[in-house]
């Protein structure tokens, strides 16, 4: 037995788990004899196939998942060599292991925990990381500074609460919430890591929790639970010795797979034997290659010591869920070794571009601050301490960076959650990161999932085509008629008319065509069926019978039980099946027994399945063969219509099928079954030898028919797709299902218009292929691009920038194939190539990466469960929500916070505007013209409620938002929140700033506090008008805010005697100048708003009649 060397793979280069990379340069400098390999498959490291065992060489599921290219990143994991005491936690360099079974004790190195962790913190690192990433943000460091400032007393101005309260407010705000989330994930990973399973002990069955699975561990997995870690599959209940898997969410494939148990330990009497004899599995580093694996199981104790191989077939991966039959295996891989971990990203910090925006327009405060408090240190001429008279004004000034503006923005986020979580035509919508609601507001890319996102996993059969003949769903009775006619033993002959004999003849010829092409199609699968208990029949009693109400059919892809149940429902019904033979029942409840001689399984790179049966009842031997129409072309006798005809059927999105048959007598058949049993023991270049010899039964087969079968589209996804399109958002389906199925489904959906062309990248394998391939689709214009995962990897590792440039110019993009962590890495390079805002949209667990990586996470809740939408950071039920959750919510949110930030800098912008003016005009004095509660109170409870009800605010109906998806276009430039809109504001600011001091200044009597209670008044009364010109839709809880803070001012005065002279409030004189101060400050901007909306309106106005 050869081993594979610690970090080599089976084709011979770097497996792609983390520390790869850091490892090349020494494993390029060990010796030869320690690279060595197992022999490579056709044609060395280039090769296409699996280096598995022979029987996993020709499966779907050994097609070859090449490792990802990623950027540099943060990675939370431990590297090879970071640090030698982490190989005591499992840490360190994966290594290839040796697990005895049934002896975890006998483990060779450590394992990790088989735990799930989705937390961003633990209990020691929360609140230092909570408060890490606040004071990431530039306002929230500067605050910080500023309070702590106050503790000298050469710079304090005022009390301390002043500047203390409004930071603890907007910490405790931040650390609450993050703490209710944290929670949360922790429930749900507690809910995952609790899942019992039973474990093999020689004291019998034990139950464990799936967090105290260990390595060598052999565990119990019934029938529809879920694989708790990676195992090897050692027996099954299953009496064909097999047993169905589904990796929906592993690879997004709807196709159920195979699985073989290990052969030695089938054969034992009972489970209980496994602990009886002295055996190992010798298994490969763990690496995040799903379509792989190899491996080898040793038999100590038996004379001769027995040893087999094991590949992909003979595999469990956790997160899989067993589909039929109890199985048995042993753990090989755990925590965070396990495949489905190692494929997805570690979750993330989502901070908004919005936020950024925000932050970055504090900043420009920032300098506008410290220009401020320079000009007005250099205006007296730096006399003095001017250093800390610098440090005075810097504090004084601090107003024009706002500190309430986090916390209004994080308490509008909250409203907006809300609102979705509460809006009923979206019902069931979670938002579980409130952080980053206005990202939806701004997605130019939508990347979604195909299975169970945009389409429902169920297969109608819709067409059979026979060339001069086809039926639909409306004429499925015909196709039933022909079928019963031959098979009935005594046909009723129509009534004497003239050329009888020419109807019943032509009438005979259709009903055979139909019978054979029903009989092909009925033959032409992997299909099983398995009989259940009903309650009414047990099973054994139903499988003798052959009861319809208890049989369920199990297959490897959902199109073939779509097409085996089509037949059942005209007269052709799968009864039986093993591993060498098939059992049909007629109309007349005959019973067609079949040996299966040769099965030839689909794969990936011949499109294509046969199967060579015999029927008993006459000893005729047939070839059946279906595959795709672009391989079938050139197997089937020349004819005039199937390329027209399939070209029509994969228009209307239908999966089409190409049916075909051949005749062979027993010296044919004798003759190929040597010819193939040889090639099969060849040692070199087996796979090419096996297809050749295929391929000489593979000529002039006859043509039965075409099959169109449909995959069920989600409820409302063509004209939500039609809404994103028409809303500027391009789309991209990224799928590990098939080339021809993502192109069909495409084409269902309308993702590519009917009047657009699709390019179709061909396989590309090295740098010249790849050039020429691009160049090629560099000619075509207005054209959707489909390409394969293997394509897509070739071309990003040579021609990164070129196609990412070609790609992002499509109207639509379509990668099949992909695996989890492509889709994150296409995530990724949008980000970085474009600049724009991301958005991911899947269902199951394969696309948890996409989801963690993109600005905006969506995870539908489906039939692949609820993994995808609780790493989500929002949660929907059906595909077609996402469109009112971005052009509704997302427009809204966005609209909403530019609108609120921007109101909440001028508020402060105008206050400072009035210290700047006052101090100016009493002799540059840092001194502060309101103090103590003052302060407080402009920010909180006086003007607080109808700034903050501007969230509550919108400029169109939701309807009309969902009617016309062009206004969603406006906003991805990013106009709401400009540097043109923020120069306006603070423009509006200083006008406003400045009138009202000035104002107070000419206008007051004699004493210092009447300038206090005139500006501030006209400050109050001017910020509640604002707020009203601002308002687009009036809201009953806008105008309760209005008269709330109007209420509270007046009310307070009462209190304010150290600040404002209450006898001189009450006089005429107070009234009639703030009145007037009030008018100057707000009358101009009325007019400007009314003039702007008669000569040039927004594009929205039109639509609000």
């Amino acid at each position: 037995m050869v081993r594979p060397c610690p970090s080599v793979g089976p084709r011979g280069r770097l497996r792609a788990w983390p520390g790869a990379r850091d490892l090349a340069p020494a494993l390029r400098a060990r010796p030869a004899r320690c690279r060595r390999l197992l022999p490579l498959p056709r044609g060395g490291a280039e090769a296409a196939g699996s280096a598995g065992g022979a029987a996993g060489g020709d499966m779907t599921d050994s097609i070859p998942l090449q490792p990802v290219r990623h950027k540099k990143r943060v990675d939370s994991r431990p590297r090879a060599g970071c640090c030698e005491w982490l190989r005591c936690c499992g840490g360190g360099e994966p290594r290839p292991r040796t697990v005895w079974l049934g002896h975890p004790e006998k483990r060779d190195q450590r394992y990790p925990r088989n735990v799930i962790n989705n937390q961003k913190y633990n209990f020691f690192t929360f609140l230092p990381g909570v408060l890490f990433s606040q004071f990431r943000y530039f306002f929230n460091f500067y605050f910080l500074l500023l309070a702590c400032s106050q503790f000298v007393p050469e710079m304090r101005l005022g009390a301390l609460y002043t500047y203390w309260v409004p930071l603890g407010f907007v910490l405790a705000v931040t650390i609450i919430r993050e703490a209710v989330e944290e929670i949360r994930c922790f429930v749900r990973d507690k809910e995952v890591n609790s899942q019992v399973y039973s474990r093999l002990t020689s004291r019998g069955t034990v139950k464990v929790k799936s967090s105290n699975i260990q390595v060598g561990d052999l565990i119990l997995v019934e029938k529809n639970q879920r694989v708790p870690a990676d195992m090897i599959f050692l027996r099954t209940s299953e009496k064909n010795g097999s047993c169905f898997l589904r990796t929906d969410q592993l690879d997004g494939e709807t196709d159920w797979k195979l699985r073989l148990p290990v052969a030695c330990t089938q054969r034992l009497p009972t489970a209980a034997d496994l602990l009886q004899i002295r055996s190992y599995v010798y298994a490969e580093e763990p690496n995040i290659d799903i379509h792989n694996f190899l491996g080898t199981f040793t038999r100590e104790d038996s004379d001769p010591p027995i040893s087999e191989s094991l590949s992909i077939e003979n595999t469990l991966w956790a997160g899989t869920v067993i589909a039929s039959g109890t199985v048995v295996g042993v753990v090989l891989y755990t925590g965070r070794e396990l495949r489905s971990v190692m494929n997805t990203s570690d979750p993330r910090s989502k901070i908004g571009l919005f936020d950024l925006e925000v932050n970055c327009l504090t900043k420009i405060l920032f300098g506008a601050l410290v220009v401020v408090s320079l000009v007005m240190v250099a205006l007296q001429h730096f006399a003095g301490r001017w250093y800390l008279q610098i440090i005075r004004f810097l504090l004084l000034f601090s107003n024009i960076i706002p500190i309430s503006l986090r916390v209004n923005l994080d308490m509008g986020k909250i409203v907006y959650s809300w609102v979705i979580r509460r809006d009923s035509k979206i019902p069931g919508t979670v938002v579980r990161s409130s952080t980053i609601p206005e990202q939806l507001g701004r997605i130019s890319y939508l990347l979604t999932d195909k299975t169970g996102t945009l389409t429902q996993n169920e297969m109608v059969f819709k067409r059979l085509h026979l060339g001069t003949v086809a039926y639909g769903l409306d004429s499925m009775d015909e196709v039933q008629g022909h079928i019963f006619s031959i098979y009935t033993q005594q046909s009723q002959e129509p009534p004497a008319q003239k050329g009888p004999t020419v109807t019943t003849k032509v009438r005979r010829t259709m009903s055979s065509r139909v019978h054979e092409a029903v009989k092909a199609i009925a033959l032409c699968h992997n299909v099983t069926p398995v009989y259940e208990s009903n309650g009414v029949t047990d099973q054994a009693e139903a499988e003798k019978q052959f009861e319809d109400s208890c049989r369920v059919y199990q297959a490897s892809s959902p199109d073939e039980v779509a097409l085996v149940q089509w037949t059942e429902s005209v007269g052709l019904t799968l009864v039986g099946r093993d591993q060498s033979a098939m059992q049909l029942r007629t109309p007349g409840d005959q019973i067609l027994n079949l040996t299966i001689l040769q099965v030839f399984p689909f794969t990936y790179e011949s499109k294509r399945m046969g199967i060579i049966v015999r029927d008993e009842s006459t000893g005729e031997i047939t070839f059946y063969m279906k595959g795709a129409d672009v391989v079938m072309a050139g197997i089937v006798q020349y004819n005039d219509w199937l390329e027209e005809e399939c070209g029509n059927m994969a228009r209307e999105g239908l999966r089409v099928l190409v049916v075909a048959k051949k005749s062979l007598t027993e010296e044919q058949y004798q003759d190929f079954e040597a010819r193939y049993a040889q090639a099969k023991l060849s040692v070199h270049d087996r796979s090419l030898k096996v297809a050749t010899v295929i391929e000489s039964l593979e000529m002039e087969m006859e043509l039965l028919c075409l099959t169109g079968v449909e995959d069920q589209l989600q409820a409302d996804v063509r004209p939500t797709l039609e809404t994103l399109r028409n809303a500027g958002i391009k789309v991209w389906m990224l799928t590990g299902d098939k080339l021809e199925t993502a192109t069909c489904t495409a084409k269902n959906a309308h993702l590519v218009t009917r009047n657009q062309d699709i390019h179709i990248f061909r396989l590309v394998t090295n740098r010249g292929e790849a050039h020429l391939e691009l160049n090629a689709f560099r000619r075509k214009h207005d054209c959707a691009l489909v390409i394969s995962g293997d394509s897509l990897e070739v071309c990003l590792k040579y021609y990164e920038y070129e196609f990412m440039e070609l790609a992002c110019q499509c109207p639509a993009v379509v990668c099949c194939r992909c695996a989890p962590t492509q889709k994150a890495q296409i995530v990724r390079l949008l980000q970085e190539r474009t600049g724009k805002l991301t958005c991911a949209v899947g269902d199951g667990g394969n696309d948890v990466s996409m989801i963690q990586e993109s600005d905006c996470g969506v995870g539908v809740e489906g039939k692949e469960g609820k993994q995808a939408s609780l790493a989500a950071d929002f949660s929907i039920t059906q595909f077609k929500h996402l469109g009112r959750l971005l052009m509704v919510h997302g427009r809204n949110s966005y609209k909403r916070s530019a609108a609120l930030s921007q109101f909440v800098i001028h508020r402060s912008l105008c206050i400072s505007t009035m210290q700047a003016v006052f101090s100016s005009v009493f002799y540059f004095a840092s001194v502060p013209l309101y103090q103590g509660f003052l302060i407080i109170g402009y920010s909180t409870i006086y003007t607080m409620f109808p700034v903050f009800s501007l969230v509550l605010d919108k400029d169109v109906k939701s309807e009309v938002a969902m009617l016309y998806p062009e206004l969603y276009k406006d906003l991805l430039k990013g106009r709401p929140l400009s540097y043109k809109t923020f120069l306006i504001w603070v423009l509006i600011s200083i006008y406003q700033g400045s009138t009202i001091m000035y104002g107070a200044l000419l206008l007051f009597e004699s004493e210092f506090v009447h300038i206090v209670a005139i500006s501030f008044t006209s400050l109050i009364l001017t910020e509640l008008l604002m707020v009203a010109l601002t308002i687009q839709t009036w809201h009953w809880l806008m105008t309760v805010a209005e008269l709330l803070s109007l209420a509270c001012y007046i009310a307070s005065l009462v209190f304010l005697h150290e600040f404002i002279d209450v006898y001189f409030i009450a006089t005429l004189s107070f009234l009639w100048k703030v009145s007037v101060i009030t008018l100057v400050s707000c009358l101009p901007l009325y007019v400007l708003k009314y003039l702007r909306r008669r000569f040039s309106p927004p594009s929205y106005s039109k639509l609000t009649s």
